[in-house]
């Protein structure tokens, strides 16, 4: 068992990781919808569809501690169930 006084305290994420973080979900979000824009079942001659998506499930290779922390800032919005949408501003 581990002392709570002793028990180091999680670093908070660096501005850069932040960034890099942002960077990471902003692009997964926008081949998201561009990949939900382009599927089958449109018709040749038609202009599209608007993409539905409003929340994802963010990038893998940055700790939830980033994500937590974009939310708390608010530049993210926590949706519930492990989902992010971008805030409006």
């Amino acid at each position: 068992m581990t002392d709570p006084e002793t028990t180091p305290e999680p670093e908070a994420p660096s501005k850069e990781e932040l960034r890099l973080a942002m960077k990471a979900f902003r692009k997964r979000l926008k081949l998201m919808k561009l990949d939900e824009e382009s599927s089958l079942g449109h018709g040749p001659m038609s202009s599209g569809r608007k993409s539905s998506i409003a929340a994802i499930r963010p990038p893998d290779q940055f700790p939830k501690a980033v994500w937590q922390e974009l939310a708390r800032q608010g530049k993210l919005r926590h949706d519930g169930g492990g989902l992010y949408a971008i805030t409006e501003t």
